[in-house]
């Protein structure tokens, strides 16, 4: 592993690029990232589930898997209309209701209340266009980003928690990949690095997670699937 300013940097197969994955997220959950209970947590637990479903995993692939939700996180983001749960015909309905009120305050010579009403129905207005604008970005966005922008530029994640991508190059008879992942709090950043470290230093072997495969042990009369583990700290052996 590679550390610069601009982050954690693994160049290898899948397998290390999914290993390179997964310490870094067992760091973060040591710094207590994945609780809202924690000090990191309180800030960061949203942003880590997020980062901890698009990491990539032993059972996907970068073309399918990794690209298909790399589309999904790089959507525009909600409007305001659609964090209220609101259609745009919803919007426009309200903002007419607003410019008769608007009206009637005229009549009334309430003209504070009409101007008040007035900017009401202006706001309605633009949360509609808004919301319908912000849908149709989002119609062509997953075409235009797994046809295109994969060919242009690596497959990234970026929130208020994590940066990373991947790039694939050539190789002289297998796959290999870049795999690069910053960690964009500074403080965060250190006490990762050093978890890091002590991964290096005292892990001989990492145990890659895998997908378990509960429906055909379910299948199987009178048997039980697997328990699911708590945490990924099975995944490391001293």
């Amino acid at each position: 592993m590679e550390e610069s300013i601009s982050g954690f940097k693994i160049r290898g197969d899948w397998g290390d690029v999914v290993e390179h994955g997964e310490r870094v997220t067992h760091a973060l959950r040591d710094e207590g990232v994945h609780d809202p209970d924690a000090d990191y947590g309180a800030r960061f637990a949203r942003a880590f589930e997020e980062w901890d479903d698009w990491r990539p995993k032993s059972h996907e692939t970068l073309e399918e898997d990794v690209s298909e939700k790399t589309a999904e996180q790089a959507h525009v983001e909600e409007g305001k209309g659609e964090k209220a749960g609101k259609e745009p015909d919803e919007d426009i309905k309200t903002a007419g209701e607003k410019l008769s009120e608007s009206y009637e305050a005229l009549e009334e010579e309430d003209t504070e209340s009409a101007v008040d009403t007035w900017k009401e129905s202006v706001d309605y207005v633009a949360r509609a266009a808004d919301t319908a604008s912000r849908r149709a970005l989002r119609r062509v966005e997953d075409t235009v980003y797994e046809r295109v922008m994969t060919q242009l530029a690596p497959y990234y994640f970026d929130n208020e928690l994590v940066s990373a991508n991947i790039q694939q190059s050539g190789g002289d008879d297998r796959e290999i990949f870049v795999f690069e992942v910053n960690v964009n709090d500074d403080e965060l950043k250190d006490t990762v690095s050093d978890r890091l470290t002590e991964y290096e230093d005292e892990i001989d072997r990492w145990h890659i997670e895998v997908e378990k495969d509960t429906e055909a042990a379910e299948a199987v009369e009178g048997a039980e699937p697997p328990p699911e583990p708590d945490d990924d700290s099975q995944s490391m052996t001293n």
